[in-house]
């Protein structure tokens, strides 16, 4: 059975850190895309950042530019959302989500996606 679990969430002041880790299990996602997206209280689910299977081509949400960084590390089954500088409209559920098909490039939308995690709730203080 395949899994993401989601970690790192939790609560921050504004203008803090915050580093999300997802890790898969089940299968490995080495040779699949990857992504994060958010759904914030009362908004549909939203593109963050996509990354490709070998982590050489990311693409990010206009918003997050400059802020967020997506990384993977294909040896740990795992991708990172890096979140610096973070808002109080920073404050979801963020979701990774994972390919089925292999290599490919970056997507950014939700269709594109075969796996998703149970979610982890970021909420950023002001």
């Amino acid at each position: 059975q395949v899994q993401l679990v989601e970690s790192g969430g939790g609560l921050v002041q504004a203008g803090g850190s915050l580093r999300l880790s997802c890790t898969a299990s089940g299968r490995t996602f080495s040779r699949s895309a990857m992504g994060w997206f958010r759904q914030a209280p009362g908004k549909e689910r939203a593109f963050l950042s996509g990354i490709d299977w070998s982590g050489g081509s990311t693409n990010y949400a206009d918003s997050m530019k400059g802020r967020f960084t997506i990384s993977r590390d294909n040896a740990k089954n795992t991708v990172y959302l890096q979140m610096n500088s973070l808002k109080p409209e920073d404050t979801a559920v963020y979701y990774c989500a994972a390919r089925a098909a292999y290599y490919g490039g970056t997507y950014a939308y939700e269709d594109a996606y075969d796996y998703w995690g149970q979610g982890t709730q970021v909420t950023v203080s002001s």
